[in-house]
C-alpha cells in the first residue's frame, strides 16, 4: 500500500470538514494542522510518520489517527483540575527526549525513572488524557510529592491482564488494556516483584510505547533476541514511542540493557531506577 503526502492530506481534508475547524498545510515541511476556527488551538501532525504507519496497518492507522486528533481537540475546549478528580490522575511513561513544556509553554510535571525513561503525569478523560503542568498544581495547592502519591495509588489499582505467548522456551507476557496507561504497569514494583519471583529465568521488560508493556521471563539467549526484535517493532509502530531497550529487574530495580548478537549487555553508564 502506497500514498502519497498530498492524497493524505486530502483525505484528512474530508475527515475535517466542518466549518467548526479549520486545516492547514505546511508542503515545506509535510506538516498538516488542523484547530478551533474560532480559538486557533489545535493539533500538529507530521504527515510522513503517518503515511508510515498506513504502509504497516492500511485504512485503521488514518482512522485512529483521525480518532484521536478529534478527542484531542475537544479536550482542549474543557477546563481541567485536579481537585474532584483525583481518581482520575495516572503516572505515564515517557522518553527521556520527550519535552518538559507543554506547547502553551508551561511546565510539564516529571519524575525521572531510568536513564531512558521518565514519569509524567495525566488527568485522564476517557478517550484521551491532559499531561499535568504546573498551573494545575498550583491551582490545586498540591505539592509534586502529594501528585507523584495520589498517581502511584491510583496505578496499582490498575488491572493487569497478560497474555502469554511462549517461544523457543521463553515466556512472553504482553499488556494491551488499551486504557492508555499500558507502560505505566510498569511502576507497579509489587507485581514487578511477584513476576519476578514466579521467572524460570530472567525477567526482563520493554515499554516500546504507552500502549503496550512487554515482560519476558528470559531463560535462554535467543530470547533476549526475540524481545529485541519485538520492542524494535512496537517501537516503530506505536503513536506514542518511548524506547526500542529493554529492561533487566534484578534487586528491584530496572536497569537498560543492550541486546546484541544473542546476549546482553549492561549499559553501565546508566543510572537504575529511583526507589
Amino acid at each position: 500500500m502506497t500514498l502519497t503526502t498530498l492524497q493524505l492530506k486530502k483525505r484528512l481534508d474530508q475527515k475535517f470538514q466542518d466549518p467548526k475547524w479549520k486545516t492547514a498545510y505546511k508542503r515545506d515541511n509535510d506538516q498538516y494542522r488542523v484547530e478551533w476556527a474560532d480559538t486557533g488551538k489545535g493539533v500538529t501532525i507530521t504527515l510522513p510518520s503517518v503515511i508510515a504507519k498506513y504502509e504497516q496497518r492500511g485504512d485503521i492507522a488514518i482512522d485512529e489517527l483521525v480518532f484521536h486528533i478529534k478527542t484531542s481537540l475537544e479536550m482542549m475546549n474543557q477546563n481541567p483540575k485536579l481537585q474532584d478528580n483525583e481518581k482520575r490522575i495516572y503516572p505515564v511513561i515517557r522518553s527521556t527526549s520527550f519535552p518538559t513544556k507543554s506547547k502553551a509553554g508551561l511546565k510539564l510535571i516529571y519524575h525521572d525513572h531510568t536513564a531512558e525513561t521518565r514519569i509524567y503525569y495525566a488527568l485522564d478523560f476517557g478517550h484521551t488524557y491532559q499531561l499535568i503542568d504546573q498551573q494545575l498544581l498550583t491551582e490545586a495547592g498540591w505539592s509534586t510529592k502529594q501528585l507523584k502519591e495520589i498517581a502511584t495509588f491510583n496505578m496499582k489499582s490498575l488491572p493487569i491482564e497478560l497474555k502469554c505467548d511462549r517461544v523457543a522456551d521463553n515466556d512472553f507476557y504482553f499488556i494491551s488494556a488499551n486504557d492508555g496507561f499500558d507502560a505505566s504497569r510498569i511502576l507497579n514494583e509489587t507485581w514487578l516483584e511477584e513476576m519476578s519471583q514466579k521467572a524460570k529465568g530472567e525477567l526482563v521488560l520493554a515499554v516500546p510505547h504507552q500502549d503496550t508493556l512487554i515482560v519476558a521471563d528470559v531463560q535462554n539467549d535467543i530470547g533476549y533476541d526475540i524481545l529485541a526484535q519485538m520492542a524494535m517493532q512496537y517501537f516503530a509502530e506505536g503513536r506514542v514511542p518511548i524506547t526500542a531497550l529493554s529492561f533487566l529487574y534484578e534487586d528491584r530495580k530496572l536497569e537498560p540493557i543492550f541486546i546484541l548478537a544473542k546476549k546482553k549487555q549492561n549499559n553501565t553508564n546508566v543510572d537504575k531506577k529511583d526507589e
